[in-house]
């Protein structure tokens, strides 16, 4: 244990089959257990590691007229940059600023009547103050989106399915997501809201953090647990895909940002491994002995989960995003309020 989380080896979860059954085994407990784990031996090298980290610093160095210029409000597919306060988590806001990257694809050709998750896909906006970003990103998420499947296949394999169980609902055009992340230091007085208790709509989230704490897991109702930095590792958790798809033997679990105190900051780096917008979740059929432990996916009255893959991650943005939402969503509110 590090910081109270189990800590998983990758490449112990890729050995021959013969010798990775309990590996898998404790990926499997432990996800259903705690929800997070940190991951070592991932593969990605130590150069990069530092080169997003550094890219990601001088970003949120720029001044905050070169940042206002690639602005979320001026997307939407919700991309770009949020100063803190701006969003939402909760009904409270979020002190953090961020930026938000996705796949880089066109946006669709839209028709009457079309869903308006189909207007999430679209080009991202970069700062022309530094374009260095854009290279290092798309290499970040390349090497990331390798070693999030090789983890979903293995996930696949700890429940008894075939490696490949999931590829479908990834598909051709996931759902890929990057964070940029900086939380600025708060006053005692002040909101200590980095980011409010929820769980991540996707099927894997890995979190490079600096060394900086402020991470929390609830691991049981009101008890919450530190993931402190761990040099090298991701955070990992799983999200509310692969708990719909177990029929909730797995559990996404509930997490939440403090605020570092006043003169400090926590800069941290989130991949978000998603789905394609226009598939819907089955239930998969695990083995007898993993299904009679299945419970049902847990669904906040306030906050369903939808199997529509589109209209689940759109519920989320509309709701942290208020000004994005009503600038180009006014039509969907009601209908994903209902």
């Amino acid at each position: 244990m590090a910081g109270t989380l189990p800590v998983l080896d990758l490449a112990l979860l890729e050995l021959p089959d013969a010798e990775q059954s309990p590996y898998l085994a404790e990926l499997r407990t432990t996800a259903r257990d705690v929800g997070f784990f940190y991951l070592i031996n991932h593969g990605i090298n130590s150069q990069l590691l530092q080169n997003v980290q550094s890219i990601t610093q001088a970003f949120f160095a720029l001044p905050d007229e070169k940042k206002q210029q690639v602005s979320m409000i001026h997307s939407p597919h919700f991309r770009g940059y949020n100063r803190a306060g701006v969003e939402y988590t909760r009904e409270q806001r979020d002190q953090r600023e961020q930026f938000d990257i996705g796949a880089e694809r066109a946006a669709l050709a839209l028709q009457v009547g079309d869903p308006a998750w189909k207007r999430l896909q679209g080009p991202n906006l970069w700062p022309d103050a530094l374009p260095q970003l854009r290279p290092v990103i798309h290499a970040w998420q390349q090497a990331m989106t390798g070693v999030a499947l090789r983890l979903l296949r293995a996930f696949a394999r700890s429940l008894s399915l075939p490696s490949d169980a999931f590829d479908a609902l990834y598909g051709t055009h996931p759902n890929e997501h990057v964070k940029l992340i900086r939380y600025p230091g708060q006053a005692a007085n002040a909101s200590q809201q980095g980011v409010g208790a929820h769980k991540d709509s996707g099927f894997l989230t890995f979190l490079l953090q600096d060394d900086q704490p402020g991470l929390q897991v609830e691991v049981t109702p009101d008890n919450w647990v530190d993931a402190l930095p761990m040099p090298g590792a991701f955070v990992v958790n799983i999200g509310e895909l692969l708990e719909i798809a177990t029929n909730g033997y797995l559990r996404a679990t509930v997490h939440r940002v403090v605020s570092p105190s006043a003169q400090q900051e926590r800069v941290s780096i989130a991949f978000f491994l998603g789905a394609q917008l226009d598939a819907e979740v089955p239930i998969y059929q695990l083995p007898p002995q993993l299904a009679a432990d299945a419970r049902g996916p847990t669904s906040d009255p306030t906050n369903p989960l939808l199997r529509e893959v589109g209209w689940n991650y759109l519920k989320g943005r509309l709701r942290s995003h208020r000004d994005v939402a009503a600038r180009y969503y006014a039509d969907a509110l009601i209908t994903v309020k209902s």
